[in-house]
């Protein structure tokens, strides 16, 4: 423990970089007194694997003095785009995508697993079973893509609904789960008004349903979220997310992401086959959204209009295509 750590940091010069920050949030106060200082020159980055929401002293202490930059594993737009298969089963986390094989990079994802549940949910201040945090996230691994529902999960839990919420909040907070929101249009249809969930990672989403290789994943009933799941987090590295939903309606019409639906109003459908066809579904959500265009995302080679307003993308052609729509 530093005796006077404002005597310290006043000293220093440049950048300052304050990383496990959380471990000592008595630190949060004096940044506080230092960049309120207008003859304090220093520059503070603080690395951090949690939302801010769930780490009171940043959000209370530094509100209106401090920026966020939200930082994910490599995404497509940093590997070569040959290597998309790889990245999707092994995950953005550098130490999985750069193991030695397929085998190493499942270890480091479960060694990882252990560590987050052992060591950092308690040191954000969580007093949480690991046994009961590691089955909640495994559930959430089979349910994705699926429709956020806390009765089901607090009954395959034994707990209340608050708790399981709860759970999914911490999960959100860690940025290791994605709630997806719905968009809701005024139209005589019902619509879906529950959020979709997403292992936010495709490696820790294989690692949670057990799955070591591209052989495996391929014959795993949940490829085909595992894919949606994958996709989806392509495009929402180029857009972020604060203008991303999914649309659907009781009567079985949806979208799998739609994106700036009061600007761009694209969707996109995501689809683990080589043959793309569109669907009843896809021209009635064109139609009742209004949509300037539809993407369909699958994992052959070549980008084409399949009709109007309808083209197929190429996953390897995806970050381009998205970058494009929003930077045209």
């Amino acid at each position: 423990m530093l005796q006077n750590p404002i005597l310290v940091l006043r000293d220093l010069k440049g950048l300052v970089i304050l990383d496990e920050i959380h471990r000592m949030p008595e630190l949060y106060e004096i940044l506080r007194v230092l960049v309120d200082d207008p003859s304090c020159t220093l520059k503070f980055l603080v690395p951090g694997s949690s939302s801010p929401n769930i780490i009171r002293q940043v959000s209370e202490t530094l509100a209106g003095r401090i920026g966020f930059v939200d930082m994910g594993g490599f995404n497509l737009r940093e590997v070569n785009s040959a290597s998309w298969k790889r990245l999707w089963l092994r995950g953005g986390f550098p130490r999985s995508f750069l193991a030695g094989d397929d085998r190493a990079s499942f270890r480091w994802r479960e060694d990882f697993t252990r560590t987050f549940l052992e060591r950092d949910i308690p040191q954000l201040g969580f007093r949480i079973p690991q046994d009961a945090m590691r089955r909640f996230w495994s559930m959430l691994a089979h349910f994705q893509g699926q429709k956020w529902n806390s009765a089901e999960f607090a009954r395959s839990l034994g707990t209340g609904e608050k708790t399981a919420s709860s759970y999914l909040d911490i999960l959100c907070g860690t940025f290791m789960v994605r709630k997806l929101q719905p968009w809701h249009v005024n139209m005589k249809k019902r619509q879906v008004r529950v959020p979709k969930v997403y292992i936010r990672d495709s490696g820790m989403l294989h690692s949670l349903l057990s799955v070591q290789t591209s052989r495996e994943l391929l014959g795993h009933v949940k490829v085909g979220a595992s894919w949606e799941g994958f996709a989806l987090e392509q495009i929402l590295c180029v857009v972020g997310d604060r203008k991303a939903w999914f649309w659907g309606t009781h009567s079985g019409a949806e979208i799998d992401l739609l994106l700036d639906p009061e600007g761009i109003n694209v969707g996109f459908e995501f689809k683990l086959s080589e043959a793309v066809r569109t669907t009843r579904s896809m021209h009635s959500a064109l139609k009742d959204l209004s949509l300037r265009h539809l993407y369909i995302v699958y994992p052959g080679d070549n980008s084409y209009a399949i009709g109007d307003r309808i083209s197929a993308v190429s996953i390897s052609h995806l970050t381009q295509t998205v970058s494009r729509l929003v930077n045209p």
